[in-house]
């Protein structure tokens, strides 16, 4: 996806809350009411993983020629949200216009007392510029995505927590966080030969809250090729941002290269691989790092990479308490980018509910020599895949927030790689957090290093003024190796003190 302009726009929305104030607009129009039971989702999957897929329909082609420029000048009128009206509805809904990424028209309902209402698509509710272009319009548009908003910090103004857009992408934020990483509802053979498979969201259905309710309830419809499914969100927005996801999966197919609860981030460069580019800022990245909680207790940060071939890693494990994607640089100096503001993008740490049992936690990383681009993917594998025919049911909770630590142990706070004195050997410099289990005198601390190949150094340690926890040093020569696994990690009297740092040399 060429994300950047995208999440810039998203971004700039967000940073713009809607005031609650009176308008003569007509807003979001309902079709008249039918019976609903969320269990008919379940069902409507069910069935249609029996039949033979059917394409969605697309909108015309001049609709998805146009440019990035011709797409941002037609946007909602946020006068026109749904429940906009309604000043004892603590949720108003908006919607995306067809085109440009976006070739589906989605089906959008709202919920209330046992009745599903679907909007009606209107271009009335859109405002353009005299720049959008004359298009064919036809039974075929359709919206294509929803933004969710809510008075989250002042009464009246209601800001933007969460968009659904895109295939089965969807992006929230923590209240003060802006736009980073996605979330997906499935990725099915992500960085195969044959092509990945992109499920899309056909269909969805947003529960009316009532008057005082703080989380806000959507049900999604998931078809693809190869697999169906019915989604449950339960979305609680707020400094952390919960949500808690049901999920019933129909496999059409056997499916061995089957993800369950995607991200998609960006990572470009840091200080392991500043080196390698000319821009001015120290770093660019939307997440740096994928943390693990294994089932056996350990809690690995393997800090991301930029690789110059396709990486997939798989870290094996039998029900995993949680992992994700962080972003563990928060100041603006990391990055010192007035437009991205990538400090302030949230981390996601996905925390399964339930037995997961066997399998792995896969991460992906594309080479890239832009910032335009998602290039990290990582996920749960379970063993065996999906077996066509079966139904799969899973819960787990995605955490949207700026939180680093999850799992036990001093965190790692950055990495940082490069050429030693006269470039002889490497060296590796870890920064650990300080915490109250760090003794003063650091000569107490064991040191435990190891890699797969090359000759490496057993490691110092010394105390970093700037952080105040300790800083591993270790060089490595790794002669005619042209990938390196190391392992690191600090212990104090046979036990951990700190979290497992792994990393994963390229040449």
């Amino acid at each position: 996806m060429l994300r950047r302009e995208f999440i810039a726009s998203l971004a700039a929305l967000a940073a713009s809350p809607a005031l609650a104030e009176a308008s003569n607009e007509p807003g979001l129009q309902l079709h008249a009411p039918v019976s609903f039971d969320p269990n008919e989702v379940i069902e409507r999957a069910r069935a249609l993983s029996q039949k033979d897929y059917q394409p969605p329909k697309r909108i015309p082609q001049e609709w998805t020629e146009i440019g990035y420029e011709d797409y941002v000048s037609i946007w909602f009128d946020v006068r026109n949200a749904l429940w906009s009206k309604e000043p004892e509805t603590p949720l108003q809904l908006d919607v995306f216009a067809p085109g440009l990424y976006f070739p589906h028209p989605i089906d959008i309902a709202v919920i209330e007392n046992g009745m599903a209402q679907p909007l009606k698509f209107d271009f009335g509710v859109f405002d353009k510029t005299d720049k959008f272009p004359e298009l064919p319009t036809d039974d075929t548009l359709g919206y294509s995505g929803l933004r969710l908003r809510a008075e989250l910090e002042k009464a009246g103004i209601y800001q933007e927590f969460a968009v659904f857009q895109g295939a089965s992408y969807f992006r929230a934020i923590g209240t003060g966080n802006i736009y980073g990483q996605s979330a997906r509802g499935l990725a099915i053979d992500t960085a195969s030969p044959e092509g990945e498979e992109f499920p899309d969201f056909r269909a969805f259905w947003i529960e009316k809250p009532g008057p005082n309710e703080e989380t806000f309830i959507v049900h999604a419809l998931l078809d693809s090729p190869s697999c169906t499914g019915a989604y449950r969100f339960e979305i609680t927005p707020g400094k952390a941002l919960t949500m808690d996801i049901t999920t019933h999966l129909f496999p059409r197919r056997d499916i061995d290269n089957i993800g369950i609860a995607p991200l998609t981030s960006m990572f470009q460069y840091d200080q392991t691989n500043r080196h390698r580019f000319t821009d001015f800022r120290p770093a660019v990245h939307d997440t740096d790092g994928l943390l693990i909680s294994n089932g056996a207790g350990e809690t690995i940060w393997r800090p991301l990479a930029n690789p110059s071939a396709l990486q997939i890693s798989a870290f094996q494990d039998n029900n995993p308490k949680g992992f994700g994607l962080l972003q563990r640089a928060r100041e603006y100096s990391d990055f010192a980018d007035l437009e991205a503001l990538y400090h302030r993008r949230p981390g996601v740490w996905v925390e399964p509910k339930g037995d997961w049992g066997e399998g792995a936690v896969t991460l992906i990383e594309i080479p890239t020599q832009s910032e335009i681009y998602d290039n990290i993917v990582c996920y749960w594998r379970p063993a065996g895949g999906l077996t066509r025919g079966t139904e799969t049911q899973l819960s787990y909770r995605l955490t949207w927030s700026e939180e680093v630590s999850y799992g036990q142990g001093l965190t790692v706070l950055n990495t940082m790689i490069g050429s030693a004195f006269e470039n002889n050997g490497t060296i590796v410099l870890i920064d650990f957090a300080d915490g109250e289990t760090v003794p003063a005198d650091l000569s107490e601390i064991e040191i435990v290093v190891n890699s797969s190949a090359g000759e490496v150094s057993s490691g110092v340690l010394q105390r970093n003024p700037e952080t105040g926890g300790p800083r591993l040093a270790f060089k490595f020569h790794p002669g005619d190796e042209t990938l390196i696994e190391f392992r690191a990690q600090l212990r104090l009297k046979d036990a951990p003190l700190s979290e497992v740092w792994l990393y994963r040399w390229t040449a």
